[in-house]
């Protein structure tokens, strides 16, 4: 049988704050008997993915290796300074 932890425990495992779980009960899988709130392992799992997001940006991004070739942005050039005249050839 899988452990049953009240919320303190719960939050600690989860390293959110009690009172996050507190106020987000209803959309949570606990069990209930009485007044008394306890998490299974198995729920703490499902709130842990349904709550876990991968960063898209920032440092922490899983980036791809990069292809062969040139850089796709390598024809890029640096806009002219303001006011500079610009040269159509």
């Amino acid at each position: 049988m899988s452990a049953r932890h009240k919320y303190p425990e719960a939050a600690a495992i989860l390293r959110v704050e009690e009172r996050w779980l507190r106020r987000n009960i209803k959309s949570l899988p606990h069990s209930k008997k009485g007044r008394v709130v306890t998490f299974s392992d198995e729920d703490l799992d499902r709130i842990d993915a349904l709550y876990h997001h991968e960063p898209t940006t920032g440092p922490l991004v899983i980036v791809p290796a990069p292809s062969k070739g040139p850089h796709p942005l390598a024809n890029l050039r640096p806009l002219p300074p303001r006011g500079a005249a610009v040269r159509t050839s």
